[in-house]
């Protein structure tokens, strides 16, 4: 594939980040030949030019039409949706790490991030959000809806990521507000990052530290 959404100076700064890499990843991608999805090959191209960095890192790429019980086991809604999930040999370990949307613009910075954090297999959350974390008995769902431009998102996005990979209990999805302009007008999202819990049940606008995220996680269950 030709090589033209890096340039070398880009390519070289993702490889010194991926010097710590460390168990292989695998980047799922899903994307569809017949709905009218703007960015999917867009997205694929970025994901394949990226996963040609490393060695640790392997892309499976879903046409959602072609590829429907794949796309079920991942609960697919939107595209293009990319799974960022970890190997356990042969064995994909999805930990509910999603990109809904192109990670263009800073959210770039979240891709690497999510790519460094799987291989790793370690949230990097503080012990105190680890516990309470681990003592969740509930699905959540935090959709962080951002824009390219947006400096911020990125911390909201990699938090949400974060607790994702920590409790099988949580899901964590950036959303491109732009491109999922109805999903965005229903939540009334108006100012990003803007991290929505479980379709509605709570709300944080703005990046904000794990511990308010996490308090606003429990008053969003305790309202259920």
């Amino acid at each position: 594939m030709a090589s033209n959404l890096l340039d070398d100076k880009i390519k070289d700064q993702v490889k010194e980040f991926f010097g710590e890499l460390d168990k292989p990843v695998k980047i799922v991608f899903f994307g569809s030949n017949q709905q009218n999805c703007d960015y999917c090959s867009e997205t694929l191209a970025l994901l394949s030019e990226i996963a040609e960095l490393s060695e640790l890192i392997s892309i499976e790429d879903y046409d959602l039409e072609e590829n429907q019980d794949v796309a079920n086991q991942y609960k697919i809604d939107k595209l293009p949706m990319t799974v960022i999930a970890g190997m356990n040999e042969d064995e994909i370990i999805d930990y509910g790490i999603r990109l809904s949307g192109i990670p263009a613009g800073h959210e770039f910075t979240t891709l690497i991030n999510d790519l460094v954090m799987v291989s790793k297999q370690d949230s990097g959350l503080s012990p105190a959000i680890r516990e309470k974390l681990s003592k969740l008995e509930n699905s959540v769902n935090l959709q962080v809806f951002v824009t390219p431009t947006c400096p911020y998102c990125p911390q909201a996005v990699i938090l949400a990521h974060q607790m994702a990979m920590e409790s099988k209990f949580v899901t964590g999805e950036m959303v491109e507000a732009m491109e999922f302009a109805e999903l965005s007008n229903r939540f009334n999202v108006s100012g990003v990052p803007h991290t929505i819990i479980n379709s509605g049940a709570g709300e944080v606008v703005g990046a904000v530290p794990e511990s308010r995220l996490m308090g606003e996680i429990e008053k969003a269950l305790s309202l259920n």
